[in-house]
């Protein structure tokens, strides 16, 4: 989930009334969750997020509850080693220590409204957490590179947009490429001339939907540090306009991915090498779009598609995770 998406939901129950924010700030050894993962508790023990399952999580709603009713912060320990005195946590293999702190009020609701149009923004900030009963959560500008750093007296953590991914062309791929983009992490915004296809009906996870030339579209985003596109056009000129529009922004794409066939992509990158385009800026360019997958359907290509997404973010070989058993002694 998205930090967009997580604030968001935050939003909604802090409107409702006082909620406990679970947040891990420490571990040990083999634990289900990182630091920094979180979970909200309600006033009805419903949660949203999760920050492991189990015994361990059921042992951090008990105490949510009460810290829910006194405003005592504090800390919960969760062993998951196994021995004999803590099996009742759970048997992961290490240790979690997770910071329960309860939000209400109009200073909270602010707090993550300010986060939420500062991440929409597609600028980063620093959310200081103090495990100081007297101090409460605050805000800083972005500091570095460092995404989690915690210490004795606080929890800092640097929080991004997230990546943005530009579908230029709201055909039938396009459709379903918005519904995996958007599960896997990504803000989603959609570009086509054709209102007939792009619109919320057919693309309700978009933030935005243009139907503008793709041009000015890009230059809306000169700033953004994680900008995506994937290219699904219905033709050889529309895809001409867009590679032109995102090859020359300001700031290099972090992907940009064409579908159709090898002569398809030949004309084009034949085309487009006419523009004068740095050849460092051509690196980003992924075409044809996806991983070989023997995608068919627009569902498959939409699948292929993302898969080729966490592979330029996360890192990866694009081969089957059981190659490497195959291959060990």
């Amino acid at each position: 989930m998205t930090a967009i998406a997580f604030y968001s939901q935050m939003a909604a129950a802090l409107a409702t009334g006082p909620i406990v924010l679970a947040t891990v700030v420490a571990i040990r050894g083999s634990v289900p969750r990182e630091v920094g993962a979180k979970m909200l508790v309600l006033p009805n023990g419903q949660t949203i997020q999760t920050i492991g399952g189990g015994a361990g999580e059921a042992k951090v709603i008990q105490h949510a509850l009460s810290v829910l009713t006194t405003g005592a912060k504090q800390f919960v320990e969760i062993d998951l080693t196994g021995t004999v005195q803590t099996a009742i946590d759970g048997i992961c293999g290490g240790q979690m220590r997770v910071w329960l702190e309860r939000w209400q009020g109009e200073a909270a609701i602010a707090l993550v409204h300010h986060i939420l149009h500062t991440l929409q923004s597609g600028q980063a900030l620093t959310l200081v957490t103090p495990f100081d009963p007297q101090r409460s959560p605050y805000v800083t500008a972005a500091q570095d590179s460092t995404a989690i750093a915690g210490n004795a007296t606080e929890l800092r953590e640097c929080l991004e947009p997230p990546p943005a991914l530009l579908i230029v062309g709201a055909g039938h791929c396009g459709i379903q490429l918005a519904k995996v983009a958007d599960l896997i992490g990504f803000q989603i915004f959609v570009q086509d001339d054709r209102p007939e296809w792009a619109n919320p009906a057919h693309y309700p996870q978009a933030s935005r939907i243009f139907t503008t030339a793709i041009a000015p579209v890009v230059a809306q985003f000169q700033h953004h540090p994680q900008l995506c596109a994937a290219l699904v056009t219905r033709g050889y000129q529309y895809d001409l306009a867009a590679l032109h529009a995102l090859l020359t922004r300001p700031q290099p794409c972090a992907y940009i991915g064409m579908i159709g066939s090898k002569k398809r992509v030949r004309q084009v990158l034949q085309a487009i090498a006419k523009a004068d385009i740095p050849p460092a800026r051509l690196q980003a360019l992924h075409a044809p779009i996806g991983l070989d997958i023997g995608a068919l359907t627009p569902a498959e290509i939409a699948v292929s598609i993302s898969a080729e997404l966490i592979l330029v973010r996360r890192g990866g070989t694009g081969q089957p995770l059981s190659a490497t058993l195959h291959h060990s002694p």
